[in-house]
């Protein structure tokens, strides 16, 4: 069977789920009639939500008598852990770029991964019909990015793609007729992309994606490097020492055809397939025949750079939302994520009842988050924290430093440049990228990048993007400046009150409204000083037998500051936890009593006064 494998690697957004759902519809893997739903691949309701790829997923076309197995994978770095095991069973990439945007840190991210592992990648120029599109300069911008990250000659000189996949059209010229569709792509790959390299011996197959199935059980996927494979046939899994985890027999074998997992009665090397039936075997370990002793060479993962503390929830409204609440729940989940996500790391923590989650960023904590919440989860979480090292040659302590693109309005550079220098930031780069627009490059602590996402946005009027990605591990960078004002700490157990909401006005800008259920030690609003303040906010107008007016009764509120969860993630500080229910996000203060809180507070002084 002729087979060739390819990933489709880019940059967040440039159109690389779109441009499947189109190679799916014109090679004929849906029907005339059928109804399909617009990025058909983006399978999860986040991915939906938020127009991202989170999890790695294949499909397969049939063109020409070959199979072209697809694998889409992530383009945010947060998730680039699935990116470099998908690489490991492709033979060819479509890089897609979009031809206003051009080349953006994930693009490199992707790229030099791609290029490590020799892959010739095809150059797909996608959204050349935007009004903006500049095609030619982001041509050379890509060339450029190629011969920085060290691609050899035969890299360097990569066919290339112009068109249109929200249209539906490719062409190997600009001035290319539109009526072929995407038939160019597909000859192009047939004709660049070689076929799966087969190595002689036995069954060996190395595990890439992992998932858990309601009838099968888990299923691991990866490509055959070796021999073939049947239903039933006995396997052994090996760790990527050599160590044997498990002996089995396999269940059930599923090859993609479209979108869908066909099961199939034998695979040979070089063809992408799911394999059911082996409890133990995950991402990075060998599948093979029982006469084989070496595991397949796995490449290594970038380290995780921020953790978080994931607690049961002890709040007074513990157990009012969520049907998921105990700590055993939260750390079977939390394992059975980490299973399945080699870019996480979880282990147990010093507390009791916590869980120490270690993930690539933000985004990445934050969706594990609301996918919990989702599923009845109830939990408390801290403040990220950023994973620090310490150098074993001179014992300085060294921290993670993230290289930082931001396009953004000229008008608004200032702003940009200030805030990003007050967390530290270096500035290596500020060059026009069209349109009165600056392209700003630093490389900035990512310390100092913890919420900035949401200022960024409100300092430019929602023009900026930024964009991140892992530099390097570099010297501490020294203190850097926290949130400046205090927090409105409710006294009391109870609804919240309009009148006393309305009186309190003064004191801050609120986070909750009147009805909303508050508790001691519960965070209802921002401070104005630095300081923290307990306040009453139960508390309703007395009430006399003197009538008034009844414009006196009508009270008008300020609308409160709307929480979201990654918002709420930022806003803490050290001694306060984001409390997320299936209904609810709430900020509160981790010791709830304010006599515990003084009485740390103390302790705290006193210690550093020692030292």
């Amino acid at each position: 069977m002729n087979i060739r494998n390819i990933a489709i690697i880019a940059h967040v957004d440039h159109g690389k789920t779109t441009l499947v759902d189109r190679l799916l519809q014109q090679s004929g893997a849906y029907r005339e009639n059928q109804r399909v739903v617009e990025r058909a691949m983006d399978s999860n309701d986040l991915e939906r939500e938020r127009g991202i790829t989170i999890l790695a997923k294949a499909a397969s076309v049939l063109w020409k008598d070959t199979h072209i197995n697809i694998v889409d994978t992530p383009g945010h770095a947060d998730f680039g852990g699935e990116v470099e095991r998908i690489l490991n069973m492709v033979d060819g990439a479509l890089v897609l770029v979009d031809a206003a945007e051009g080349p953006l840190p994930q693009t490199k991210f992707v790229v030099s991964k791609a290029l490590k592992m020799g892959l010739k990648p095809i150059v797909v120029i996608n959204k050349v019909d935007r009004a903006d599109a500049r095609p030619i300069e982001v041509v050379n911008e890509v060339f450029d990015l190629f011969a920085a990250l060290d691609a050899t000659d035969e890299q360097l000189d990569f066919p290339i793609l112009y068109g249109s996949a929200k249209q539906g059209w490719m062409a190997t010229t600009l001035e290319g007729s539109h009526d072929d569709g995407m038939q160019p792509l597909f000859d192009l790959v047939l004709s660049h992309v070689k076929p799966p390299v087969v190595e002689a011996g036995p069954f060996r197959l190395l595990g890439t994606i992992l998932e858990a199935n309601p009838y099968l059980g888990r299923l691991v996927t990866g490509r055959i490097t070796s021999g073939s494979v049947k239903p039933n046939q006995s396997v052994k899994v090996l760790d990527h020492d050599g160590k044997l985890i498990e002996s089995g027999r396999i269940t059930k074998l599923l090859a993609f055809r479209g979108l869908e997992r066909v099961p199939v009665e034998e695979a040979e090397a070089g063809d992408i397939v799911a394999i059911a039936g082996l409890p133990n075997a995950t991402v990075a370990m060998t599948i093979c025949d029982p006469s084989v002793d070496t595991p397949i060479p796995a490449q290594p993962i970038d380290p995780p750079t921020l953790a978080m503390t994931f607690r049961v929830n002890d709040s007074p409204l513990a157990g009012t939302e969520g049907t998921k609440v105990t700590g055993r729940m939260i750390r079977d989940r939390l394992l059975r994520e980490a299973e399945g996500n080699v870019a996480l790391r979880v282990r147990e923590s010093d507390d009791k009842d916590a869980m120490e989650v270690a993930g690539r960023g933000e985004l990445q904590l934050g969706i594990l988050i609301e996918q919990m919440r989702r599923e009845g989860f109830e939990l408390s979480v801290s403040r990220p924290k950023v994973l620090m090292r310490e150098d074993p040659k001179t014992g300085e302590t060294l921290e993670p430093i993230e290289e930082v693109v931001i396009d953004v309005d000229e008008v608004h550079s200032g702003i940009v440049v200030q805030k990003m220098s007050e967390r530290k930031a270096e500035m290596l780069e500020m060059r026009p990228s069209g349109g009165h627009r600056l392209r700003l490059v630093f490389h900035a602590p990512t310390r100092g990048l913890i919420g900035y996402q949401g200022e960024l946005l409100t300092d430019t009027r929602g023009t900026a993007i930024m964009n991140r990605l892992f530099h390097a591990y570099g010297p501490h960078k020294g203190p850097i400046q926290g949130r400046r004002n205090g927090v409105l700490i409710s006294n009391d157990q109870g609804e919240a009150v309009a009148y006393a909401l309305w009186n309190l006005e003064d004191r801050g800008p609120m986070m909750i409204e009147p009805g909303w259920k508050v508790y001691r030690g519960m965070i209802v609003g921002e401070h104005t000083r630095d300081n923290d303040l307990v306040i009453n906010v139960l508390k309703g107008k007395q009430l006399t037998n003197i009538r008034t007016t009844s414009k006196d009764e009508a009270v008008r509120l300020t609308p409160p500051i709307r929480m979201t969860l990654e918002k709420a993630l930022a806003y803490i500080e050290d001694n306060e936890l984001v409390e997320v229910t299936p209904k609810s996000i709430r900020l509160r203060k981790r010791l709830l009593d304010e006599t515990d809180r003084k009485r740390e507070d103390r302790a705290k002084t006193a210690a550093t006064e020692t030292v």
